[in-house]
């Protein structure tokens, strides 16, 4: 395919999958041109029949590498949109011969940032820059703006920095888009946001439940509840869509159609790389693990069919009216553990980038969560400005998140009471309850903890009066 492409910026991008296509468009549509290639001859022509004639004067589709590399101007910019993976090494091994020291590499998957660390050393050796990109929105926000979150050299983030922000969503007319650190910074960042938003969509999901089998409302009903939820603090592009998801009718049986979709969740590793990465810098966040151990449990479902018939619970029907108070209980319930959820987040983020020496700024975070990305809400603007002003140890110390908490916390505690009675599981929802109440113990039974393990093995233990190590003959 050949077009004329003089006096545009120019691009390089692999992979024309769903993300990589989109991101292309979304480059073309803000007045880049792109060259593009992906080994797939097939992904190639689908991508070339697709282009509009408009799009066709900023896009070649190079039929090599070697083609696709030659084509952009130096320093080049290079996207590679491919599963993260061994893929992306092969990528990048079959690009290097063609590359020159100064030109930039950006992975825009969602790789692994052990992965991107080691990636970012390599090119570096031979001159070239390596951008780690965490890329949030999906195949919308890909195609008309997504959250961005990058991590890499200085240097090579201010060369790329233009298409970035080009195509980064924006709020307030701000691009969602920021170099919150080197190497594996951008794409840690992004891995915790996806533990974040597997945390939140259990808890909706909890809640859901709730509204379901302990109020009885039916789907039309329970839509409505979450529309209006959507007007309040809790708007949120995950409470939105819950919205539309619980309205949408099956064209086959007339039903709801999410009565019509099998209880499995499926996942693809980054909710459990972020339990990984809570573990190894010991920062509780059990919201986001019981979100992760919730879709083990529902993958489970023949077991739990079995179970069902042998193991006895209470009753599940309907046991609180419908009342307007109990359903608000709800809405303060989800309020409090979402940003319980986003608190252990961002502490996991603050401990990594410790240890790390990425200086990631949290409030930075929060702002280029804002827009664009799955788990964008209002109450990230709280987030922004609490860590702006405060500076707080942990998010729950803010002043004006504290004062939510304080408020909040007795709906929160009022559906973990119902859904026990009723027999419905809700981890999520009361490991956010434990987490608080575990964070705001001034005195706990580790004290215990530490006496058992002296009494075992000798492990010794710390007395609260004087200094040093101590061990007894129990």
């Amino acid at each position: 395919m050949v077009c004329d492409l003089k006096n545009v910026s120019i691009v390089g991008v692999v992979g024309l999958g769903v993300m990589g296509r989109n991101l292309a468009l979304n480059m073309v549509e803000k007045g880049f041109g792109v060259i593009a290639y992906d080994p797939w001859a097939r992904a190639r022509e689908k991508f070339i029949n697709s282009l509009s004639s408009d799009e066709a004067e900023l896009v070649v589709v190079a039929d090599s590498y070697k083609a696709m590399v030659e084509a952009v101007e130096v320093p080049r910019t290079v996207l590679v949109m491919v599963k993260a993976g061994e893929l992306v090494d092969d990528v990048i091994c079959a690009l290097t011969p063609y590359l020159l020291a100064g030109d930039i590499l950006i992975d825009g998957g969602n790789s692994h940032y052990v992965d991107t660390i080691r990636r970012e050393t390599q090119l570096k050796k031979q001159g070239m820059y390596f951008l780690g990109l965490g890329v949030s929105g999906g195949e919308k926000g890909a195609r008309h703006g997504s959250s961005l979150m990058a991590g890499g050299d200085p240097t090579a983030y201010e060369i790329a920095r233009p298409v970035l922000e080009a195509i980064a969503a924006r709020f307030d007319n701000i691009p969602c888009c920021a170099l919150l650190g080197p190497n594996g910074a951008g794409h840690f960042v992004k891995m915790i946001h996806n533990g974040i938003e597997y945390g939140v969509m259990q808890l909706i999901t909890e809640i859901y439940l709730l509204l379901r089998d302990v109020v009885g409302l039916n789907y039309e009903s329970m839509a409505n509840v979450f529309h209006k939820w959507d007007q309040t603090e809790l708007a949120s592009y995950l409470v939105e869509i819950t919205s539309n998801i619980l309205k949408k009718i099956d064209e086959e049986t007339g039903a709801p159609l999410l009565e019509m979709i099998l209880d499995k969740a499926g996942q693809k590793g980054t909710g459990r790389w972020s339990s990984e990465a809570a573990l190894a810098t010991h920062i509780p966040a059990p919201t986001i693990t019981e979100a992760v151990f919730a879709r083990a449990m529902a993958s489970l479902k023949e077991e739990r069919v079995a179970a069902s018939g042998i193991l006895v619970g209470p009753m599940t029907s309907p046991t609180v009216s419908q009342s307007e108070e109990f359903i608000d209980a709800l809405r303060q319930a989800l309020l409090m553990a979402t940003i319980i959820t986003y608190a252990q987040g961002l502490a996991v983020i603050q401990a990594a980038s410790r240890e790390n020496s990425w200086c990631i700024e949290l409030g930075q975070v929060a702002s280029i969560w804002r827009a664009g990305c799955v788990i964008r809400a209002s109450l990230l603007g709280d987030v922004m400005r609490a860590y702006q002003d405060d500076q707080p140890q942990n998010l729950m110390l803010a002043k004006t998140i504290s004062k939510t908490l304080e408020t909040a916390q007795g709906g929160l505690r009022l559906a973990i009471s119902k859904a026990v009675d009723a027999g419905i599981p809700v981890p999520g929802l009361s490991s956010a309850l434990a987490y608080f109440d575990g964070y705001r113990s001034a005195k706990s039974g580790a004290n215990l903890i530490q006496a058992q393990r002296d009494s075992f093995g000798a492990h010794t233990y710390e007395r609260i009066d004087q200094p040093g190590i101590f061990h007894s003959q129990w």
